[in-house]
């Protein structure tokens, strides 16, 4: 069922970093940094995958992910809805269900046997489609699995996430020059906010964490950090 209703913009993102801070997805550790699958090291990590986990709060952070797309893009603005592997496809396909579109999934890189396909279901030429993922940082992800489905004879000019970092300088230009554009609901600023607001952590380690979002690299080099 496609959504209709929804709140401000303001109040999605909101309620998205309480969401996320009630299921556990958010985590802080400032003494021993999370490394990343890009190798750097940060005292952030936020793992979208446990959204999948919650039926309430997965059924409400997609109705408003649906709704930010077509408040933005419009109702009729896609033909298919495409999921990133691996962690974009269960979105991908809830977002699907509710806009009535057909979903298809963007591999890393071609099935190394049979058809050697990127992209697996039906994907058209001439579609236009939306890419869903869990969440994006700087955005490198975005344009290989975009590229795919151009080289495919599709189009994409929409991206969809739940969660955007919004502390790395020039992701949204970048994608843009890509002829992206990206829709989110929360990020780390909203998040520590609400984790402010909610006395969800110590004071001491948002102002840590803060201190890195605003110079990520400056913070990692004070450490000695990767």
């Amino acid at each position: 069922m496609i959504p209709t209703a929804y709140p401000d913009r303001a109040t999605v993102a909101r309620l998205s970093a309480r969401m996320l801070l009630d299921i556990g997805a958010v985590h802080f550790n400032t003494e021993t940094p999370f490394t990343h699958a890009s190798g750097k090291q940060a005292p952030t990590y936020l793992d979208c995958r446990k959204i999948i986990s919650y039926p309430r709060v997965r059924a409400t952070l997609m109705d408003f992910l649906c709704c930010t797309v077509m408040e933005a893009a419009g109702l009729e603005a896609f033909d298919n809805i495409a999921g990133g592997e691996t962690a974009g496809i269960p979105f991908a396909a809830f977002v699907a269900e509710r806009m009535g579109l057909p979903m298809s999934y963007v591999r890393k890189k071609p099935k190394g046997y049979g058809r050697t396909a990127q992209i697996e279901g039906e994907m058209r030429e001439g579609d236009r489609v939306l890419l869903v993922e869990d969440l994006t940082t700087d955005g490198g992800s975005k344009l290989k699995f975009v590229d795919a489905i151009r080289a495919a004879g599709a189009s994409c000019a929409h991206t969809a996430v739940v969660f955007y970092y919004g502390a790395i300088p020039g992701t949204e230009e970048r994608l843009a020059a890509h002829g992206l554009t990206l829709h989110y609901l929360t990020t780390w600023a909203d998040v520590i906010a609400e984790a402010r607001r909610g006395g969800d952590v110590d004071a001491a380690t948002l102002a840590e964490v803060e201190r890195f979002l605003a110079d990520p690299e400056g913070w990692r080099a004070a450490r000695g950090l990767a």
